[in-house]
């Protein structure tokens, strides 16, 4: 899985951070590198969704938090993927 827009929420899941700390977060949880080209782009996108916000004061390194809109975004898609992953499962052990 490589959608930055899952990745980035999923990092933000776990507490306020900011760009370089959702990069190696998301190495870290997922194995995948996002560039920072991909990365300031779903945050651009995320914020003016409405589903990222800044937290703390503007400076260089600003802090981001995900929103209730964005969680329950999150959510609806993790439950999504955890049936995909449900059903796939059981055709496997009928191959």
């Amino acid at each position: 899985m490589s959608d930055p827009t899952l990745l980035v929420l999923s990092s933000l899941a776990g507490g306020d951070k900011h760009g370089y700390a959702i990069m190696q977060d998301v190495e870290a949880f997922a194995g995948v590198r996002l560039g920072p080209g991909t990365l300031y782009g779903a945050i651009t996108r995320l914020e003016q969704q409405g589903w990222i916000a800044p937290s703390g004061p503007r400076d260089r390194r600003q802090q981001y938090a995900i929103t209730p809109s964005g969680r329950a975004w999150l959510t609806a898609q993790l439950d999504s993927l955890q049936q995909i992953v449900k059903i796939a499962r059981s055709r496997l052990k009928h191959a």
